[in-house]
């Protein structure tokens, strides 16, 4: 089973099978059903699944952007940050100074925050304020291709619940969130490897795409990364994710009825970026994962940060959804075993807001072949036109 933090309040919580009222999860399917365990959902499932997809029908027209994702900003603190892509030079050309002190922990709040205050003030770059990638930006994402049966050790039921979740929320939200995604012994074994990763120094700083010799690059985004395929001997278990997150999206995006994960074909992905935020106010300024046409149609991202308090911790995800209201985004909290979708291209700019503890994630892209082809097209007479110069 899987559940979606919800504001909504429910006027009967209660397990359809024993009664209880402890420890419920909501059918993340019609958000109507509770069931206190996942062998308790099975049980009922012959009989639930005749009402689950009607009641799913009345929730998705009656569930709104404030009960399930939705956070209330100010205006003021919505409209002063650009609306598109990453704006390296305003950015950088506002923050004259490090945002990195050696100070105490308290100063290095304080700085970032600073230094977060006055990128919020920055202009965006005028036009497209499109990010011109440097040549080789195609070969920094290899084309893994996905297997069209790929195999899921997800229960059936429990797979095809997430799939209607994902084709329901990403067409609705143009996100979705699912938790308990492993379950917590899986989820432990992966975060294992990645501080195995970690303390074996295989991590770098994150690039920017048109970074230059003379950026302090930590002012845009201060995570440390590196790639993997899940193949690696010492990788078994981040193979293992990437392999249900694989099983998840090629049987959504193989479904019918799928709405508009339906508008894409989607046969290969990147490796998996592993991800760490060393605390001390590292972040990642607001920007879009694909705003030039590279192909990724879906970000896939995750968290593996256990008992995560984002009050005394920070390093929220706030993502901006293109036409939502103006002072409306979408806090997703980076908890432990949870998995994140959305769009990747500039329906949704976002930002990692300053991590004050060490982070983690792991995060997938995955293609759509069409715009793909045309962007390695693209790619290729861009490399043909620099060679005859």
């Amino acid at each position: 089973m899987t559940s979606v933090n919800n504001v909504v309040t429910w006027s009967v919580n209660a397990c359809l099978v024993c009664g209880t009222c402890e420890n419920l999860q909501r059918c993340a399917r019609c958000k109507v059903a509770f069931y206190c365990s996942k062998d308790h959902q099975r049980r009922d499932w012959k009989k639930h699944k005749l009402t689950c997809n009607k009641k799913s029908e009345v929730s998705a027209s009656t569930d709104t952007v404030e009960s399930r994702y939705g956070h209330i900003v100010t205006n003021q603190e919505a409209s002063q940050l650009p609306t598109e892509g990453s704006s390296e030079n305003e950015i950088l050309s506002s923050l004259a100074q490090s945002i990195y002190p050696t100070s105490s922990n308290q100063d290095d709040r304080s700085a970032t925050e600073k230094a977060l205050k006055c990128y919020k003030t920055a202009m965006p770059i005028s036009g497209e304020n499109k990010v011109q990638p440097k040549q080789k930006s195609y070969r920094d994402f290899p084309e893994i291709l996905l297997n069209n049966s790929s195999i899921s050790l997800l229960d059936d039921t429990e797979l095809e619940e997430m799939c209607r979740n994902v084709i329901q929320d990403l067409s609705a939200y143009g996100l979705c969130v699912l938790d308990d995604f492993l379950g917590r012994k899986k989820g432990e074994a992966v975060l294992k490897e990645v501080l195995d990763i970690q303390s074996q120094g295989l991590l770098r700083n994150g690039q920017l795409v048109s970074a230059k010799s003379n950026q302090d690059q930590r002012i845009i985004r201060g995570d440390q990364i590196c790639w993997v395929d899940g193949k690696e001997p010492h990788c078994p278990h981040i193979g293992f994710l990437i392999s249900q997150v694989d099983a998840v999206i090629v049987r959504a995006n193989r479904m019918l009825d799928n709405d508009r994960l339906g508008q894409y074909n989607i046969n290969s992905r990147t490796k998996a970026m592993v991800a760490c935020y060393p605390g001390h106010g590292s972040h990642y300024v607001k920007h879009v994962d694909n705003p030039n046409g590279d192909g990724r149609c879906i970000t896939a991202i995750y968290y593996l940060n256990l008992d995560w308090d984002v009050q005394a911790s920070g390093g929220l995800l706030r993502i901006f959804p293109e036409g939502w209201r103006e002072d409306k985004v979408a806090d997703i909290e980076p908890l432990f075993d949870r998995l994140l979708f959305f769009w990747s291209d500039r329906r949704n700019p976002h930002e990692v807001q300053p991590a004050y503890q060490t982070r983690y994630a792991i995060t997938l892209w995955y293609f759509d072949s069409t715009e793909r082809e045309e962007a390695l097209r693209r790619y290729q007479k861009d490399r043909r036109l620099n060679h005859l110069k």
